[in-house]
């Protein structure tokens, strides 16, 4: 009895034509979304890399790239448009801050 109640319960595949076409809708919306959130993710952290680095062109760059990601995917829902504003604001703050912290030194 241990066993079975550490053992993930198996899906049961849906009766109903409709519940199956559902289900292998989801299968692909479910890689689609994955993948989005990827992206985002992997967009926000390039930005914070480059502010970790100091290199301040490469960040305000990539912060531009990172603010179309993240707004497109807002959009479509994958993310809560108030976290991708919240990430933007965060984002935008360490970058000026890299911006002014480091001017060019002219001796």
């Amino acid at each position: 009895w241990a066993l079975m109640a550490t053992a993930k319960p198996k899906k049961k595949n849906p009766r109903l034509a409709s519940g199956r076409k559902r289900a292998r809708q989801d299968v692909k919306l479910n890689a689609a979304n994955s993948s989005l959130r990827s992206k985002y993710r992997t967009a926000v952290k390039n930005v914070e890399k480059a502010v970790v680095a100091g290199d301040k062109s490469k960040a305000t760059e990539l912060f531009a790239k990172m603010q179309a990601v993240v707004d497109t995917i807002a959009d479509k829902g994958i993310f809560h448009k108030n976290k991708a504003a919240r990430d933007k604001s965060r984002l935008s703050t360490k970058v000026k801050a890299l911006a002014l912290a480091a001017p060019p030194c002219t001796l």
